[in-house]
């Protein structure tokens, strides 16, 4: 009985060891957390401030604190991802727009208003697709006119995505399907909206 004693002691020894290193581990972990923390609540109150700028800043906060960590605390970060938000929501609203208008059984004049609606998304898309890949160049002399060029571009962008929503107005209208279209297309002028007061003052 005593050997038995004896040769567990080694484990018990062992077990400790294992609860020391875990607890250490665990003492590493939340330092390094504490020293991210700073700097993720400095970049979102950096965002929700900028926000202020917008038409619609609690939505502006709402789509750019999730990317605060790329964000940091760089006014052009900001307006690039506010533009790639834009950009995506733009992009997913064609495809909803483009499976309701197959899915359904539309009158004449539903079918035409997303019909135009369809094209004018696109655009959209298209003038977004163009403003950031010209955010990627702004380094140089020509940074006036290359801003002056993506300014021009989302304002196009916010005016097409008005345009759609004015096709939709109207009582004669499907309720279902104009307020599916609408929310979708309202969610993305705002976005595309905030991205442009973004744009316009970090210029």
């Amino acid at each position: 009985m005593e050997g038995d004693g004896r040769c567990s002691q080694p484990f018990h020894v062992l077990g400790a060891l294992l609860i020391l290193i875990f607890l250490i581990s665990d003492i590493k972990t939340c330092s390094a957390s504490t020293k991210v923390e700073p700097h993720i609540k400095a970049s979102a109150e950096f965002i929700r401030s900028s926000c202020t700028v917008t038409t619609y800043p609690r939505v502006c906060f709402q789509s750019l604190s999730a990317h605060a960590s790329d964000i940091h605390t760089s006014p052009r970060k900001l307006a690039h991802v506010a533009l790639s938000v834009s950009l995506s929501a733009a992009r997913s609203t064609l495809a909803v727009l483009s499976k309701l208008s197959a899915g359904n059984h539309l009158k004449p004049r539903e079918a035409g208003a997303m019909s135009d609606c369809i094209k004018t998304i696109g655009d959209s898309v298209d003038e977004l697709q163009q403003s950031l890949e010209e955010m990627g160049h702004l380094n140089g002399p020509q940074f006036n006119s290359r801003m002056d060029n993506i300014k021009t571009w989302v304002s196009a962008a916010v005016t097409d995505e008005d345009t759609c929503m004015d096709g939709f107005a109207g009582n004669a209208m499907n309720g279902d399907i104009k307020n599916k279209v609408r929310g979708h297309v309202v969610n993305i002028a705002q976005l595309t909206s905030n991205a442009l007061a973004l744009i316009s003052h970090l210029s």
